[in-house]
């Protein structure tokens, strides 16, 4: 058995050991002995993912929380004590709050709001691509830079999706990253090209949201 078919075997049977964990008609016996079992299954499941790698990380989807995940990713690696990038590609007409918390970390961090707000706002498509491009040039000098463990570039996939940026462009530049850096791409419409290189996708998905049920504003640590 090869590795890949011996990972699916333990993942299908963790996943059935977990559904029948929750069957009402097991007996206290029944249970000690799934779980006993489901423990083994875990341990060899860690056994068989033993090496690591630089990933590359997408958060896309209509859903919100992408940003929100990708620095909850960037806070553990600062932890570790790690260097960490965050370009926001989108935002930058207005300083995030994120940006202030993030102010305690000088020494690890670079933080560089780069785009001049979202298009409605901008209305200059001309002035929106050349923000785009000196916020990948930018970016890009930290891909390459193996002193930094963690880049997020923030709403990315929002700038390739309007065409501001080429997707083909972005992954040339993704192969360049040192092999232990991971780099963490968020925005809604993550073009299939880059979904299909990536290590790691999430979609966020949206089912209810104030602003659009309730007429709720944005409100200060929840959207901002």
């Amino acid at each position: 058995m090869n590795l890949n078919t011996s990972n699916q075997s333990t993942d299908q049977e963790a996943t059935r050991l977990n559904d029948e964990a929750t069957l009402p008609t097991l007996t206290v016996d029944q249970y000690q002995r799934k779980m006993q079992r489901r423990k083994e299954v875990q341990e060899q499941r860690l056994t068989e993912r033993n090496h690591e790698k630089g990933l590359i990380i997408v958060h896309t989807g209509n859903g919100k929380g992408k940003t929100t995940a990708a620095l909850g990713m960037v806070l553990r690696s600062l932890g570790h004590g790690h260097r960490v990038a965050i370009v926001q590609f989108i935002k930058g007409a207005w300083e995030p709050a994120e940006k202030k918390v993030f102010g305690l970390w000088q020494n690890q961090l670079e933080f560089h709001a780069m785009g001049e707000g979202f298009t409605w706002e901008t209305q200059d498509r001309k002035r929106d691509i050349e923000k785009a491009q000196e916020a990948w040039q930018k970016a890009l000098a930290f891909i390459c830079n193996p002193d930094f463990k963690l880049i997020v570039l923030d709403e990315i996939n929002i700038a390739m999706k309007l065409g501001y940026l080429q997707v083909e462009e972005i992954l040339i530049g993704l192969e360049q990253k040192p092999a232990d850096s991971h780099v963490i791409l968020t925005g809604r419409g993550a073009p299939a090209a880059l979904i299909d290189r990536a290590d790691l996708v999430t979609e966020m998905t949206l089912i209810k949201h104030p602003f659009r049920e309730q007429g709720i504003k944005a409100q200060a640590g929840i959207e901002f």
